[in-house]
């Protein structure tokens, strides 16, 4: 597991990034790229740790073996590397990108807030495995006849086409997009993932055997029962993306938006698509010359934060209705597992000021438009504190406090017929346990965030994984393919 004393010799680096000032002027990636050497170096700090946690439970949700590949690197085998990471992750470069590394809170280094730089170490092979020209399709040695549909292309419906294809299965995705990837192509910026690292591997998946179908939202265009009757397995791997209703006074106003419209419009001008595709929001938003305020704390939050900037914002304010937390946590009450304290995404510190234990009060305006957000201070319980109004001047503000499940213009809307069960907290979530991922609906399975709701890129490659097998086993009776 590295080297024996490495973690006392060798300070801990990741990758460095761009100046702010230079990274907001493009949408392309900004990170600085670590030699081999150095590499090699981070990758001899994992150490022989006894229970390694970060790839147990409390660590990576795709149970990466994340000491022995840091071991092959260390000894400069990365052939290795690749197949070891490859034997968990379909999709290491994915991760290794915009994974919020929970492998490295779990690290025992992470005791002295030194962990070893998996995240960076996971990059860098399936970096290293491209440039070797090591990645190429692994066409099945023979079909099963069975014929299998995905609906939906994010990590999830792709982890699973391509485990399902390489045991032989004609599989077949449908996309309601106009390109595969799901939420990952046209909900994350091409800051933190260029698009490129999808393209490669839908190609590879091509030369496997499995067929994309785009332009085609199942239950719009194609019935589901139709679809059931015409293949032996269909899996729902729908997306999470309908937004959680804020309940916030004056959303009427023009210049207030849900934060999804605004990424997926952004995403569509850097891909080079028309944004009138973007039916739920078809006018141009942007935020160029703007004051703009974006409501929530999380992932999409800082997203819309730093493609504010990009596009010239003058000032971009966050609101977070939770208290700010400690710049340190106690280990010893949250270790291994995912701590609550303060951190800074690479967008946050572009510039964006930021206001916690505030709660959003109203969107105020004039003739229609928006001209402010009224906002006060909470106490612990979340409830208003009297006398402490204020207003922030804002020509746009995002609303990103989360999703509650899928949008309901396709199949989630048409499936009464069939009795698909829903999640029972109101979401329109599908019922499926992680065992065998069945719905109510015979043949119909279901895995990803249209299962367990919103979540990272991560759970959803697992999912899809766990997805397969079972489908695999479904038609077969047995299956090969991991859990």
């Amino acid at each position: 597991m590295g080297k024996v004393t490495g973690f006392l010799e060798i300070d801990r680096q990741v990758h460095k990034y761009q100046p702010a000032s230079d990274r907001i002027r493009h949408f392309r990636e900004f990170t600085l790229p670590m030699s081999d050497k150095e590499v090699e170096k981070q990758a001899a700090r994992c150490m022989d740790c006894g229970v390694p946690y970060c790839h147990g439970p409390t660590g990576c949700p795709v149970h990466n073996q994340i000491p022995d590949w840091n071991d092959l690197v260390y000894n400069g085998d990365w052939d290795n590397a690749i197949r070891n990471l490859h034997s968990t992750n379909n999709f290491p470069e994915w991760t290794g990108r915009i994974c919020p590394a929970p492998c490295e809170e779990a690290c025992t280094l992470n005791l002295e807030d030194i962990p070893v730089a998996i995240k960076t170490i996971e990059q860098a092979i399936a970096d290293k495995a491209y440039d070797s020209g090591y990645i190429v399709p692994q066409p099945a040695a023979a079909k099963t006849g069975k014929k299998v549909a995905i609906i939906g292309s994010g990590p999830a419906g792709m982890a699973a086409a391509q485990q399902l294809g390489r045991t032989g299965h004609e599989v077949h995705v449908y996309e309601r997009e106009s390109r595969p990837g799901g939420l990952m192509r046209f909900g994350i910026p091409d800051f933190k993932i260029e698009k490129h690292y999808i393209d490669r591997r839908v190609e590879q998946m091509q030369g496997e055997g499995v067929t994309f179908f785009c332009n085609v939202n199942v239950g719009v265009d194609k019935p589901l029962d139709e679809l059931i009757a015409e293949y032996d397995a269909v899996l729902y791997c729908g997306g999470s993306e309908k937004p959680r209703p804020a309940g916030i006074p004056g959303i009427e106003f023009s210049g207030v938006h849900d934060a999804m419209p605004y990424l997926v419009q952004q995403n569509k001008r850097v891909g080079g698509e028309p944004i009138t595709s973007v039916a739920w929001a078809a006018d141009p938003i942007l935020a160029n010359g703007k004051h703009v305020v974006v409501v929530g704390g999380g992932d999409t939050a800082s997203d819309c934060v730093g493609t504010a900037f990009r596009q010239g914002a003058v000032r971009v304010t966050q609101l977070d209705i939770r208290p700010q937390p400690p710049a340190k946590e106690d280990k010893l009450t949250v270790w291994p597992y995912w701590a609550t304290k303060m951190r800074t995404s690479s967008s946050q510190a572009e510039g964006a000021e930021r206001e916690f234990q505030v709660a959003t009060l109203e969107f105020i305006g004039e003739d229609g438009a928006l001209t402010g957000v009224k906002c006060c201070e909470v106490d612990e319980k979340r409830k208003p504190i009297a006398g402490t109004e204020f207003v922030i001047r804002a020509d746009l503000a995002f609303i990103a406090i989360g999703f509650a499940g899928p949008m309901e213009d396709g199949l989630a809307s048409t499936t009464e017929g069939l009795k698909l069960n829903r999640d029972a907290r109101g979401s329109t979530n599908v019922v499926a346990n992680d065992k065998d991922y069945r719905t109510s609906v015979d043949k119909l399975f279901a895995a990803g965030d249209v299962r367990r709701g919103q979540s990272l890129v991560v759970w959803a490659i697992r999912e899809g994984r766990q997805a397969a097998r079972a489908v695999d086993e479904h038609l077969m009776g047995s299956s090969v393919l991991p859990r």
